[in-house]
């Protein structure tokens, strides 16, 4: 049968408008522009924790019942220099600092800098334990600096020049000691590591283009898939030349909005966020780095560093092992917020694991442990969840931290995980 060329934008629309519009639904839905802005929170159970100000990811290390927290020392800086958010202004002359929370006394304490005197402009981070020391780790922070070599308006000259810090920490001790800086050309926007060994890493680039107008059209599109994710591998820990031995190549690309990285429920498992997509792929090293997505999910907002609540008290029959996803009530508000130290970003968190009634580990059951309206936290990047000990019924409850990239505290809630009924 012959088809016009009239016909054909027709056929178009008939065949793809469901599609596109489902998918239009879908990010309008992630952007919170269906969740009302009107929500009223309670600070009912809610502790704040002193001296936690824009903590962007923790990470919880079970082996020392330790929160580590990559955080800044004031929170003006931020809405002049962060280049993740586009703000290029005035880059800060303030050191970030790395924080030690204690589960148990919901307090913070800064670790003292070896070796190491900034800027430091944190962003995200990941903890492993030292192989060859089971009492100490390695802590990987995104450090996002200026850039001295800057000209203004020379082409592919740009503001900043981001790097990644490797430190090494003693548990207990109340020092952190830097071991090497890291930059490759292939790490440009980072925004989360995940870390394999002392010697290799990975790391999301989180835009394509640094700045301009192409950096606003990225984030707008679903269809510019762009960023990806990079793998590093280090010939030395031992050297101050930030580039020496530094080996890098793109592992996963195609990926639109790719964020946080997470350790998923098995050592194999890489999580990968796309922010924008509420999405997170399941993906999977082979024995040369590269990795292959396994499967993915969804949630209902913008979404950053994804966690795994691995349950210590599981068993056969219950299990609250599950995905923590922090991110924004209402996304499409950051346009307006970005900029304003007084602004206000509503929370959500996620409570993602395999539904328990099907037992498929594609069919999930999604559920909101945490909302807030901005009152006693400011955004959500990242969130985990510490065990608590059942009591003589049995619940299944944990401890909930949330932490914000413009943040003023992290704060702390316990939660019900209790199978729904």
């Amino acid at each position: 049968m012959a088809i016009s060329l009239f016909s054909i934008p027709l056929l178009v629309v008939a065949v793809l408008g469901p599609l596109l519009y489902n998918k239009i639904h879908h990010q309008l839905t992630v952007l919170g522009v269906y969740r009302s802005p009107i929500f009223t929170s309670s600070s009912h159970g809610i502790h704040a924790i002193g001296d936690t100000q824009q903590c962007e990811d923790i990470h919880y290390y079970a082996p020392g019942n330790v929160i580590f927290a990559a955080c800044e020392d004031s929170v003006l800086p931020r809405f002049e220099w962060f280049p993740p958010l586009g703000h290029l202004d005035t880059p800060p002359e303030t050191t970030g600092s790395i924080h030690i929370i204690d589960p148990k006394t919901l307090k913070s304490s800064r670790l003292t800098f070896e070796n190491f005197n900034g800027p430091f402009v944190t962003h995200g981070i990941d903890v492993i334990p030292d192989p060859e020391r089971p009492e100490a780790v390695y802590v990987f922070a995104v450090n996002h600096l200026s850039n001295p070599e800057y000209r203004p308006g020379a082409k592919g000259s740009h503001k900043f020049r981001s790097q990644i810090e490797i430190f090494y920490h003693v548990l207990g001790s109340s020092t952190i000691r830097h071991v090497r800086s890291v930059r490759h050309p292939l790490v440009k926007t980072p925004n989360d590591l995940y870390a394999t060994s002392p010697y290799s890493f990975y790391a999301t680039n989180d835009h394509y283009y640094l700045d301009g107008f192409m950096r606003h059209v990225e984030d707008s599109l679903v269809l510019t898939r762009w960023t990806d994710v990079v793998h590093v591998q280090l010939d030395r820990l031992t050297t101050s030349d930030e580039t020496a031995g530094v080996n890098a190549s793109v592992t996963l690309k195609g990926l639109w909005a790719a964020n946080g990285l997470g350790h998923g429920q098995s050592d194999d498992e890489i999580m990968v966020a796309s922010v924008l997509g509420g999405k997170v792929w399941r993906t999977k090293a082979d024995d040369h780095g590269t990795l292959s997505i396994r499967d993915e999910f969804f949630v209902d907002s913008t979404i950053d560093n994804p966690s795994h609540y691995d349950d210590p008290y599981k068993s056969a029959n219950d299990d609250a092992s599950g995905y923590v996803l922090g991110g924004l009530r209402r996304g499409i508000d950051l346009a307006k917020t970005h900029r304003d130290p007084e602004g206000k970003d509503g929370v959500i968190v996620w409570y993602v694991r395999p539904n328990s009634v099907s037992g498929s580990s594609s069919d999930w059951e999604k559920r909101v442990i945490f909302e807030d309206d901005g009152s006693n936290i400011r955004s959500a990047s990242a969130a985990v969840l510490v065990p608590i000990e059942p009591g003589k019924e049995d619940s299944k409850e944990a401890m909930l931290f949330v932490t914000g990239f413009v943040s003023s505290g992290m704060i702390a809630v316990k939660v019900d995980l209790s199978p729904k009924l």
